[in-house]
């Protein structure tokens, strides 16, 4: 078996878990298993994760960065601010289309955090990095178009979670893309209502 590094293995490891929770769902998805996709030995698990805890952390935070890390850099300077959040948006909804049985994974695992003992706080930690990227979104999208809140910003974090996370599972369940645009649409009119340019003088 070829040396890896130990950050590389565990990389190769969260990747295969993904593949077989994805192909086989979250409660076969075995350490054997997991090993035997990645084509590596148990001891090469044990040595690169203390639990399978520490395995589901790393298979969330990837599953979110796959999502949600290009959605910041869509955004442009140049773009109008209507422009700026429908692009963004649209960026994640890409990769909703594109991967939809990652997204339906995301849910399953959830509710198998929820429901096992010793990894509820696993389902919390998953919703505290959704807040996580949608603030970082709000503040990269304020900072680059020089924009200021007319919301508090944790009222506009769970706002877009909770629009996001309802709009992505009710697409999973029926499958009406046409019908997403254009709750899409009306997403972006709503952020763009709870903003206002810097110079704008406070009414």
């Amino acid at each position: 078996m070829e040396r890896l590094p130990s950050t590389q293995r565990r990389r190769q490891l969260v990747e295969a878990a993904i593949r077989v929770m994805t192909r086989a769902g979250v409660a076969r998805a075995t350490t054997r298993s997991i090993c035997a996709e990645a084509g590596v030995s148990l001891s090469v698990f044990h040595y690169c994760f203390d639990s399978k805890q520490a395995l589901f952390e790393d298979v969330m935070e990837t599953i979110t960065a796959h999502s949600v890390t290009p959605v910041a850099a869509r955004i442009q300077p140049t773009d109008g601010m209507h422009e700026s959040v429908r692009a963004a948006l649209d960026t994640y909804w890409g990769h909703v289309l594109a991967h939809p049985d990652e997204h339906m994974l995301t849910y399953e695992l959830t509710q198998y955090a929820l429901r096992q003992p010793g990894f509820e706080y696993l389902a919390r930690r998953q919703y505290e990095q959704y807040a996580a990227a949608n603030r970082d979104l709000i503040e990269h999208l304020c900072a680059d178009l020089g924009l200021r809140l007319l919301v508090p910003p944790e009222t506009l974090v769970r706002y877009l979670a909770s629009m996001i996370d309802g709009l992505t599972l009710n697409y999973l369940v029926l499958g009406d893309g046409e019908g997403a645009a254009a709750v899409l649409d009306t997403l972006a009119a709503h952020v763009v209502g709870f903003l206002a340019h810097q110079d704008t003088a406070a009414r």
